[in-house]
């Protein structure tokens, strides 16, 4: 027990430094992942069938395929297939890759989320709009987009709750999130190795944040029901 109480001040900061990186890439991916999945849900739903096709075949590659291996494609592909180092081997350089494939990935699941209540708005408003002598961007920001929101908010709460787990996955380029910084004391760091509880610990960083995120979205969600 004094041993853990000794360890204790080291494995906190190093911990605190992990997740503030887990942290940013949270946000980030959120930042980029939000408009980016509205534009792939516009082009998904396009009357432009070409474009349509397309967006849907990578949509469904990139939720058919694990988070995992397109992080470790992203940052690998370039350098061991273009022998093109784009990302460099720093820490910043890391994370840029881990957030482009994060911000990718979420997108294409919001892009699904964003069709779904865009086309669950009954069509007769919008043609009720057109009779008013609304424009169809109106329609959309005035009618539909309010009414989408409401009926998302749940789905996209589910996956918010799941990108805050699946930035742990972000280790397997190195990137020194609060997983690896846990794990880094399992093999040895700062003068500890083979103390496994810094990783058990971890698990608390993770239920505190979901805890304040879900009493968040909670709130959002009655704050829409105005919609009903």
């Amino acid at each position: 027990m004094d041993l853990i109480l000794e360890q204790f001040p080291i494995v906190f900061r190093s911990l605190n430094v992990g997740f503030l990186q887990t942290l940013k890439l949270f946000f980030v991916t959120l930042l980029g992942a939000i408009p980016l999945g509205l534009i792939i849900s516009f082009g998904s739903m396009s009357r432009f069938r070409p474009l349509s096709y397309l967006t849907k075949i990578i949509v469904w590659i990139i939720r058919g395929t694990p988070l995992m291996i397109q992080l470790l494609i992203i940052f690998y592909f370039p350098g061991m297939v273009l022998d093109v180092n784009i990302w460099g081997g720093s820490e910043s350089g890391r994370f840029l890759a881990a957030s482009v494939a994060f911000i990718f990935n979420y997108a294409c699941y919001f892009s699904e989320i964003y069709r779904g209540g865009i086309q669950g708005v009954p069509k007769g408003q919008e043609e009720a709009g057109l009779v008013l002598g609304m424009t169809r961007s109106q329609i959309f920001f005035k009618v539909t987009l309010l009414q989408m929101i409401k009926r998302i908010v749940p789905p996209m709460s589910n996956e918010i709750i799941t990108l805050v787990k699946d930035t742990s996955l972000a280790r397997i380029i190195a990137l020194q999130e609060i997983i690896w910084a846990g794990q880094s004391f399992l093999k040895g760091s700062q003068g500890i190795a083979g103390v496994i509880w810094p990783l058990f610990f971890t698990a608390v960083y993770y239920l505190i944040f979901n805890g304040i995120l879900t009493v968040l979205l909670g709130r959002l969600e009655k704050k829409l029901d105005y919609f009903r």
